[in-house]
């Protein structure tokens, strides 16, 4: 029984930094999510400073619900936002979104 329980939260972390991992290439692909235009990210070449830097998502963001609509559409929060309305004009995908939340909230 311990095996079992073992493998399954093994399969769930993997299934997480999975998840995260993928949310990152998001971020950095300059064709999708392209978060380096704006942001600083640990670990990021040529990151922009336009936008605030990414760090501490999880303290500035607790609730994953509205970090996820700061990325669907800033706007809602700051009508003079240059955020892209990543959501709202189809720029990426609802699983896009939620894998870049999953990303972003780690930082």
């Amino acid at each position: 029984m311990v095996l079992l329980a073992a493998s399954v939260h093994e399969s769930g972390f993997a299934q997480t930094e999975g998840r995260v991992q993928k949310g990152r290439e998001i971020a950095f692909d300059r064709n999708k999510g392209n978060c380096l235009a704006c942001h600083w990210v640990k670990g990021a070449e040529l990151p922009g400073e336009v936008g605030p830097p990414l760090v501490a998502m999880g303290v500035r963001f607790p609730e994953r619900a509205a970090l996820r609509d700061q990325i669907w559409d800033a706007s809602r929060r700051n009508p003079e936002t240059l955020m892209p309305p990543y959501g709202r004009h189809g720029i990426l995908t609802e699983l896009e979104i939620d894998l870049l939340v999953d990303f972003v909230h780690t930082l």
